[in-house]
């Protein structure tokens, strides 16, 4: 059995990872901004339905300390990681255009979005060089959860657009980086996905995808975004470092 570290993992999209990997066997550590207590039920019931180990941390990926005992504790439960998914990701707490938007919510977004990760994934990822080198056959890989913001524009969220921009370049700078070590660094990019993030625009976008925004006319759902993941943790893409995948129903396709 494998050990996966999903971040964000207690709701929304990073739950969707989590059940997605636990039901292939993988013991997962996943960690939020809940306590212990609170996801204490969570975490027993992945272990009792999937039969895996389960760790939940309360972490806050924007705060170097929490990066660094939370990566510690995972080590120290589980002895290694081979999987690193950066999931956790915040809205701004207001759309506000961008001639209005504010630094505070610029920073709070871009360091939890962007910054959390970048460092994250650098924590990790000495953990998985150096095991490499002490072991030729541990397998390891990286992948980024971006959104289809990464290239489609949202004047009323400009700061999650920049942040998820920087994240598809995070993608490929650790992708250049570790390939010499055989650790693969993959992105996954959602569209229009079912979640608490979106659930104040849930009207704006039913309207959307009625309207033709999705090829496929239905919205995402975090169980799309989590078979994603687990395709590219199996190792079914291994010439493939780098490699960006859409899981928007065909959105990002342009159309006369």
């Amino acid at each position: 059995m494998k050990n996966a570290f999903v971040t964000g993992g207690g709701r929304g999209i990073g739950a969707g990872i989590v059940e997605a990997l636990a039901s292939e066997s993988w013991n997962v550590v996943f960690c939020g901004r809940k306590s212990v207590a609170e996801m204490e039920t969570r975490r027993e019931q992945i272990e009792r339905e999937y039969g895996v180990r389960a760790l939940y941390l309360q972490c806050d990926v924007s705060n170097g300390d929490d990066r660094r005992l939370a990566v510690d504790s995972a080590l120290e439960a589980f002895g290694e990681l081979n999987a690193l998914v950066n999931n956790a990701g915040v809205a701004p707490l207001v759309r506000a255009d961008i001639l209005d938007a504010t630094e505070e919510s610029y920073d709070r977004v871009m360091n939890i979005n962007l910054k959390g990760p970048y460092f994250l994934t650098q924590l990790v990822a000495r953990h998985m060089v150096e095991h490499k080198k002490n072991d030729a056959s541990f397998s390891a890989a990286i992948v980024n959860i971006c959104s289809v913001s990464a290239t489609v524009a949202s004047v009323s969220r400009g700061e999650y657009c920049l942040s998820k921009a920087g994240v598809a370049m995070a993608t490929r700078l650790w992708a250049v980086r570790l390939a010499e070590f055989g650790i693969p660094v993959y992105e996954v990019r959602p569209g229009i996905i079912k979640s608490d993030m979106t659930a104040a625009v849930t009207a704006k976008y039913d309207k959307l995808i009625a309207e033709g925004l999705t090829l496929q006319p239905r919205w995402g759902t975090p169980d799309d975004v989590g078979k994603a993941v687990a395709m590219l943790l199996r190792g079914d893409l291994p010439y493939s470092t780098g490699l960006s995948i859409d899981v928007g129903g065909g959105m990002e396709i342009g159309r006369l």
